[in-house]
């Protein structure tokens, strides 16, 4: 029987404690898509109502993974059932504890500001933008870029890195070559008129549906009444700085 208290794997053939990689990224996204709606809240619409919950549950989760056992950590509970039938990726389980520190201490000073004080402000946004970029490239990319950071604090070097990135010389990654990266601007390019001529398709569509939302400021009427108490901006979208995206989200002159 495994103990309950434990942080990592000990697998024959390995000489380090492991986890499983495949869970661990399966886990991040998982935690990401509540992070990137609730961000989005915050930004758009200055709700930061489901930020403060997702701050809780995250630093429940950390918490979790770091001082009882990552294997009862609820998202890595979800995480190993999505890939139970997919072969496990071991990989270094001290570089992940390190990066989950960090976790954890982002989760803290969010839980501190949001949580329990109730600051809003760019600050949050920052920090909570920063989880995003972390929780991004380890889902899309396997990068763990907090493991990045080990080798700077720590003398032993990450072992059995995600893709066997540690242990592969510099020269025998694979790069881009320069049919890929012409094909690449191309592609960028193509994007960009593409853009330019979807603005200007569709601005007459926008400036009739903006035109029928108007209603005349000296029309004294009680829908016109209503709709100036609708379009009248909150204090918390003032006190953040989002009067204009909260009148476009809102349909409002």
């Amino acid at each position: 029987m495994r103990p309950l208290l434990e942080f990592g794997e000990q697998i024959d053939g390995y000489a380090v404690r492991v986890v499983n990689e495949r869970a661990v990224r399966a886990a991040a996204g998982l935690l990401m898509v509540p992070a990137f709606v609730s961000f989005m809240q915050a930004m758009l619409l200055g709700n930061f109502q489901p930020t403060r919950l997702f701050v809780v549950i995250f630093l429940l989760d950390m918490a979790t993974r770091l001082f009882v056992n990552p294997r009862l950590s609820p998202s890595m509970i979800l995480g190993q059932w999505f890939v139970r039938q997919q072969r496990p990726e071991w990989v270094g389980a001290a570089q992940k504890r390190f990066a989950w520190g960090l976790g954890l201490l982002l989760a803290i000073a969010m839980f501190f500001l949001m949580v329990v004080n109730q600051v809003m402000g760019p600050i949050n946004m920052l920090v909570c933008g920063t989880c995003l970029v972390l929780m991004f490239f380890e889902v899309c990319f396997g990068i763990c870029l907090g493991c990045k950071l080990y080798a700077i604090f720590y003398r032993t070097p990450a072992q059995l890195c995600p893709g066997d990135s540690c242990e592969l010389p510099q020269s025998t990654h694979s790069g881009i070559q320069r049919a890929q990266w012409l094909t690449l601007v191309a592609f960028v390019g193509a994007t960009a008129l593409t853009s330019q001529w979807v603005q200007r398709t569709g601005a007459p569509t926008q400036d009739r549906m903006t035109s029928a939302r108007e209603i005349p400021a000296e029309t004294d009427t009680p829908l016109a009444a209503r709709e100036m108490e609708r379009c009248q901006v909150p204090a918390f979208a003032k006190a953040i700085g989002h009067e204009a995206q909260w009148k476009l989200h809102n349909g409002c002159p």
